[in-house]
């Protein structure tokens, strides 16, 4: 079946295509009759506008790009569903990216997302990104840009952020209350700022309260993965068997500290006392339940499309583009991982 056309509903109601164009934009200087006329040919002959056409004439291809580290990570879904909601309301659809934690496969992404005419690009650095050249030239192009969580604080643009030194000072604290003395990070990567922030706070929580800081104690993850907590507590365990808290990066690199504590018959908090990051599901369904940081993933996704609509939308009306940072808030969630004194 062929495609209904405007000249096609023109020509049985005897009017010009310009009215009939006006009348399913709701135009005012169309009359109601007219439009109702139109409206309802429109729908019987199930016509749908050309979107192809829309798109070369106003220069937007109504699509936007967005890179992530991992898909299947459950703090990037749940900013995933806040940017496809937000994205839908517009009429954006949304191209979704993973770059394996790879900058060479970052780069390639952005060239392919800019080859297919995107009108903007939201993105959570890889924990490789230590050139930024590949962002500069969107930045330089004055392409509408966001970055969210994993960002680059040496790049304009607009970001979403949390802040992630507060965070961690306030999860550290929250052991310290809890009279933990002697307590391990286990870190993210060198790069990302976001593990660089966390660990600060870490350390300032201890200064704080006159903690003697210990390097020794402080343990760095190259994937942040289930694996990397297992690995790590085990030898938090045999090099430092009094330890009595430990603040993971995220909440999946606590989940597998927990399991070798559970293993290894250690009571969770009575003996070690542990608190995770993000606020992910598993957080709540493990045992012990896990305390931790309430990141606003799904919030992140919309602020973050609604900073990327504004460029567009400055782009589109010829203005010059304006960069802000949104920082969302965090909270401490208190569990049985946490719970009691020493």
């Amino acid at each position: 079946m062929k495609e209904t056309t405007l000249k096609q509903i023109a020509e049985q109601l005897g009017i010009s295509i310009t009215t009939v164009s006006k009348a399913l934009k709701n135009y005012t200087d169309v009359s109601p009759k007219t439009r109702q006329a139109v409206l309802d040919l429109a729908a019987q002959m199930h016509y749908q506008p050309n979107s192809f056409a829309v798109n070369l004439r106003t220069k937007e291809s109504k699509t936007i790009g967005v890179i992530i580290p991992e898909l299947v990570h459950h703090f990037f879904s749940s900013v995933i569903d806040g940017i496809v909601a937000e994205a839908e309301k517009y009429g954006y659809l949304v191209i979704i990216q993973q770059s394996n934690e790879s900058v060479s496969w970052e780069q390639k992404q952005i060239e392919l997302l800019l080859n297919k005419r995107v009108d903007g690009l939201l993105i959570s650095l890889s924990n490789e990104s230590n050139d930024d050249a590949h962002l500069r030239q969107v930045i330089d192009k004055e392409i509408p840009f966001v970055q969210f969580d994993k960002i680059s604080k040496l790049l304009g643009g607009s970001k979403v952020i949390i802040d992630d030194q507060k965070a961690a000072y306030e999860a550290v604290t929250h052991l310290i209350e809890k009279n933990c003395t002697r307590i391990a990070h286990i870190r993210g990567p060198i790069n990302p700022q976001n593990a660089i922030d966390r660990f600060i706070g870490y350390k300032k929580a201890l200064d704080n309260h006159q903690i003697p800081y210990d390097p020794k104690k402080v343990y760095t993850c190259e994937r942040v993965t289930f694996e990397e907590g297992r690995q790590f507590a085990l030898q938090i365990l045999e090099e430092h068997p009094d330890i009595q808290g430990i603040f993971c990066i995220t909440d999946l690199v606590a989940v597998g500290v927990l399991a070798v504590l559970n293993e290894q018959g250690i009571k969770v908090p009575d003996q070690i006392k542990v608190i995770g990051f993000s606020n992910w599901f598993m957080s709540q369904v493990i045992t012990p339940r896990l305390s931790t940081v309430e990141q606003p993933s799904y919030e992140m996704g919309v602020a973050a499309f609604q900073l990327l609509l504004e460029q567009m939308t400055a782009r589109r009306e010829q203005q010059p583009l304006v960069y802000k940072t949104v920082k969302l808030p965090t909270n401490i969630i208190e569990r049985d991982s946490t719970s009691g004194t020493f």
